[in-house]
């Protein structure tokens, strides 16, 4: 096969007369570049910085060079992913590697492993590359459906950001200082971290263009790339090396900046649409190397512009980047197609459970739950007996049993309440979006309750009324921007998802920037509320949640003939009378309400409405009559289980229950990934 016939194949020979116009493309983001980057260096605590040359080349020179060599990085790593995969949502940050990176770059600091720079590259390298890979592995290859691939990915991350925040909270001392960073910022001390990670980013770049033929032939398709000789596995391999590495290097220099990666590809395949040539890899990777500095060091500089140079210095570049991130997620996800093979959820089929199956699971999970209960109230930083519980209900326990008791019985039942109210939020969320593998924390129900609690908490003398009521609006605004964005006509399981992670995602950013914003003093306290803990929990948080849950299990007991009905398809529920939209708002209404306030009561724990369905339909089958009751048991068990360990494992410090909650689910959810990769 001859090059030309490669090239016509690939897009058409390229004119000779277009290649002005293309040059002129990249001189034109050059020159945009440019006074972006003159613009940053202004932006400072500093006026007259180009008077000032320690200020020029000791503080904004670094910060320019690191987030222009951080923004080509990631858009060149972005731009690979979403090539190889043939999936414009593609990026490091929707498959797991940014979380990859920083996470093995945590744990080595956590760890007291003494590493240079470029020896912590390889880390960061590494814990990237092997969460691609399981990602991929996992969502059953590069070219798997875009919501199969981004849900797997962003759940991925989720757990890799719950082992990175127990590292956090266990070893506050060694890892002090990477909150911040974790969030993504160009602080620089000097310039030699750049000059040390700039030739690994223009050595993986320019391996990146010897890559472009073999890109734009595999554009067309597997089958045809293979027939014109393209070598399709070495060349995807090659590509995810090089998008790994050019992720590691981003997150060794500035800490893992999020959706650059997204952002900077998909303006650029904007920018094709006005100037065609540029859908050729060969012009496609240095514009949208150019793109992704223009958007970190642009929105650096917004930032700082907006807040003040002394305000944004606690405020990374990443939450900035992860707003805009979010908003071109969800505009992406609202022009997802209704129709095509992407529409059929991942799935494992159960076989039919006996009723006496069903009568022994769910007698089994009342007494785990029961002893659940009564372990949680025994152990702790000073242990009882079951003699000592009898005398606290009788009001005859010692003061000390007294004051023991009197603590831990509000947060154990606020475990379990929040346990099971998550559980049955998650197995409403699974039937209405027929996808297994989703939950209100990847809906962006408990990250707006996240939000709209820390607004409170951080700007007021917050009560507990007040942050209760500020975590319902959050989670019912969230749930209904995403609704609303979701809906085309109809609603769309896979676009209502894809929206969900994007305003998940919004709310998490916005979320670090207040907390950033607030007083450090606060910081740790809150930082440990958003990543679930039952500790001074009070019975006026808990009886809300506890009302709410007793009156939504009956209403979603009652609904449970729709609930089969709407998990089956979007034909089904109207043949037989149904009525689909009005049946689907009412009951995620419920799903937010009860995430709401189980935020409020618990903090932010998720995986608990992910796993707790999925058990329950492995235990007594899909009916929902059954999945019902069995998985807000499970959940309540499996949060109950997770306060007691928190408490005990490293008595008299504690570990916040989500964290522990995710470390349980995050092997679960592996495992359920990896058996409904073929589905």
């Amino acid at each position: 096969m001859t090059e030309a016939r490669l090239d016509t194949l690939a897009g058409g020979v390229t004119p000779r007369r277009g290649a002005v116009p293309a040059a002129g493309v990249l001189l034109a983001l050059l020159v945009v570049l440019v006074a972006v980057s003159l613009w940053h260096l202004t932006q400072g605590t500093s006026g007259a910085v180009f008077a000032d040359t320690d200020v020029l080349f000791g503080s904004r020179m670094p910060r320019l060079a690191a987030g222009i060599a951080v923004g080509a990085a990631l858009g060149v790593a972005g731009l690979l992913m979403q090539s190889l995969a043939r999936n414009p949502l593609a990026s490091p940050d929707t498959l797991g590697v940014t979380a990859g990176s920083y996470f093995a770059v945590t744990a080595a600091t956590a760890f007291g492993v003494s590493i240079p720079f470029w020896a912590s590259g390889i880390v960061a390298f590494a814990g990237g590359l092997a969460a691609a890979g399981i990602v991929l592995g996992l969502a059953g290859g590069a070219a798997s459906s875009t919501t199969r691939l981004v849900l797997a990915g962003s759940a991925l991350a989720l757990a890799l950001q719950a082992g990175t925040s127990t590292l956090l909270v266990l070893f506050e001392e060694e890892t002090k200082g990477l909150f911040a960073w974790g969030s993504g910022s160009l602080s620089q001390l000097g310039i030699q971290a750049f000059l040390r990670a700039a030739p690994v980013i223009v050595v993986a770049i320019a391996l990146a263009l010897v890559l472009t033929r073999r890109l734009d032939v595999l554009a067309l398709g597997d089958d045809t790339a293979s027939s014109l000789g393209v070598p399709i596995r070495s060349t995807r391999v090659m590509g995810i090396l090089l998008s790994v590495l050019l992720t590691a290097a981003a997150v060794t220099l500035a800490g893992p900046i999020g959706f650059v990666g997204l952002c900077a590809p998909v303006l650029a395949r904007l920018l094709s649409r006005v100037f065609p040539l540029l859908t050729k890899h060969v012009l496609l990777i240095p514009a949208t190397g150019l793109i992704g500095a223009i958007v970190v060091i642009g929105a650096d500089a917004v930032l700082r512009a907006i807040i003040g140079a002394e305000g944004a210095i606690a405020v990374p570049t990443g939450v900035a980047t992860t707003l805009l991130g979010a908003i071109v997620l969800i505009a992406m996800a609202r022009r997802l197609r209704d129709a095509g093979p992407t529409r059929r959820p991942p799935g494992i089929r159960f076989g039919v459970r006996s009723t006496r199956r069903f009568a022994v699971v769910l007698t089994v999970g009342v007494a785990l739950l029961a002893a659940v209960i009564l372990v949680g109230m025994l152990v702790g930083a000073t242990p009882l007996l079951t003699g000592d519980i009898l005398l606290w209900m009788q009001h005859q326990a010692p003061p000390l049993v007294s004051f023991a008791l009197d603590e831990r019985s509000p947060r154990v039942i606020a475990a379990v309440v929040a346990g099971a109210a998550l559980a049955l939020a998650g197995t409403i969320t699974q039937a209405v979006s027929r996808n297994p593998l989703a939950e209100p924390g990847l809906l962006g129900i408990t990250g707006g309750a996240g939000l709209g609690a820390v607004l409170v908490v951080t700007s007021v003398a917050a009560s507990t009324f007040g942050m209760i009521a500020a975590a319902i609006a959050g989670a019912l605004l969230a749930f209904l921007l995403v609704y609303s964005l979701s809906w085309r006509g109809g609603l769309s399981a896979d676009r209502f998802i894809l929206i969900g992670i994007g305003v998940s995602y919004g709310a998490t950013a916005l979320t670090t920037f207040v907390l950033l914003r607030s007083n450090p003093w606060d910081t740790p306290k809150i930082y440990t509320w958003l990543s679930g803990t039952t500790y001074g929990r009070l019975w006026e948080q808990v009886i809300p949640l506890a009302i709410v849950l007793a009156v939504a299990l009956p209403f979603v007991i009652a609904q449970r003939r729709e609930l089969d009905i709407v998990a089956m398809d979007e034909d089904t529920p109207r043949l037989v009378g149904v009525r689909l939209e009005r049946a689907r708002l009412g009951l995620l209404g419920a799903a937010a309400l009860l995430a709401a306030l189980s935020v409020s009561a618990v903090g932010v724990v998720g995986f608990v409405g992910l796993v707790a369905p999925h058990a329950a339909r492995a235990l007594v089958g899909a009916r929902h009559s059954r999945v019902i009751p069995v998985s807000v048991v499970l959940g309540a068990v499996l949060v109950g289980t997770a306060d007691a360990i928190g408490r005990t494992v490293l008595a008299p410090a504690q570990l916040p229950a989500g964290l522990v909650v995710a470390l349980i689910g995050a092997p679960y959810f592996v495992w359920l990934l990896w058996r409904s990769r073929d589905a």
